[in-house]
């Protein structure tokens, strides 16, 4: 019994890993193509080809392995169990005796360790792909412009060198601005000797003129060396903020470490947090969401999936998938308008979604 036990355990298991590695492979790969094609355009930006367009995209995949996993795992369960109930291997393993639990544990274990892997990839080699993505694509689009892991973002405009250790773009879409946090200018003369060093808390892309807050101005002379602090500053600068924001690496593409690091910079210094900490409770809930949106598909494999084909099984997976999307996304804007702890918002739709599921299994079967 113990032997037949592990068989069904590993005809579960085979079952549902085939179908989500196919739909893991087909997701990132219409992923990477969409990427590229929005590369297109920016090819012929400098040095910017079409061969390192390509490169870039590749250093993205194991971020985009990441992020498409959950919806992966949610298809490729239905899928697999649901092809194992069309052939009447589900029906044949339940009248061996093979409770629906353990089944339902084989396809949740098969989950849990890919699922492990990609915590792993997202600490790992997602953000140094990432990373070394922007610098190419920046390196080649500008020889002013360079990235760097330690000392963060470097522009050179004229005699003038720019460092921002700390990037984020704030709001979405058309309304979305780039703020750059812990900035350096250090301003030369033609001759080479360093001028001036200003040290602004913030910077921020406004009207056409980037706008210094809270700085702090060094300036060097033959024989003596001044400071001022001053709230507010202008600097006149050609810098396109478009360009710059490609140095920029968004929150949820970061290491779980580098988000600590710069939730706690945020908070010492009384800036906004809100896209930190998002990040942060979405890295924290990645597996619990990837489980529960496996383990919440289990009672179709053994209802409505008996019949239909291919087109059935693929339309459940891809619907329940949008819902649960639409219904996480509304609780975290609902928690960011109302102030709402985030945690709330991200255990929510697991929760919902896991007790709707149980129980409707419980009630029909």
């Amino acid at each position: 019994m113990r032997r037949f036990l592990r068989s069904s355990d590993r005809l579960v298991a085979m079952q549902v890993l085939y179908a989500l590695g196919l739909t893991w492979a087909v997701l990132v790969g219409f992923d990477a193509i969409s990427a590229l094609i929005n590369e297109l355009d920016e090819i012929q930006q400098g040095q910017y080809s079409l061969p390192l367009a390509m490169l870039y995209v590749a250093y993205t995949l194991p971020r985009r392995a990441y992020e498409l996993f959950p919806t992966a795992a949610l298809i490729g369960s239905v899928m697999g169990l649901g092809a194992l109930a069309a052939s009447s291997e589900l029906t044949a393993l339940r009248a061996a005796g093979i409770a629906r639990w353990r089944i339902g544990a084989s396809a949740g274990a098969t989950v849990a360790a890919l699922t492990l892997m990609m915590l792993v990839s997202a600490e790992t080699i997602g953000p140094i792909g990432d990373l070394r993505a922007q610098a190419l694509a920046m390196g080649a689009k500008s020889e002013d412009l360079a990235i760097a892991k330690r000392s963060g973002l470097w522009a050179r405009e004229g005699d003038t060198f720019l460092n921002a250790r700390r990037g984020a773009l704030q709001g979405e879409g058309a309304v979305s601005r780039l703020v750059l946090e812990d900035v350096r200018l250090y301003e030369f003369n033609p001759d080479g000797a360093l001028q001036a060093i200003a040290h602004a808390k913030r910077a921020e892309h406004v009207a056409g003129n980037w706008e210094l807050y809270d700085v702090r101005r060094t300036t060097f002379a033959a024989r003596s060396v001044s400071v001022q602090d001053v709230p507010h500053e202008r600097w006149q600068s050609q810098l396109s903020p478009e360009l710059l924001s490609f140095s920029v690496l968004r929150p949820r593409y970061l290491a779980l470490s580098d988000i600590d690091e710069n939730l706690d910079y945020l908070q010492r210094n009384e800036l906004d947090t809100a896209a930190f900490e998002s990040a942060w409770w979405s890295r924290v809930f990645y597996p619990v969401n990837a489980l529960a949106m496996c383990l919440a598909v289990m009672p179709f494999a053994f209802g409505s999936l008996r019949s239909g084909g291919f087109g059935k099984r693929l339309f459940v997976g891809i619907a329940f998938g949008l819902g649960y999307y639409t219904v996480q996304r509304l609780s975290v804007s609902m928690a960011e308008v109302y102030h709402v702890p985030l945690w709330i918002a991200y255990g929510l739709p697991p929760l919902v979604f896991g007790l709707g599921s149980w129980g409707w299994f419980r009630r029909r079967f």
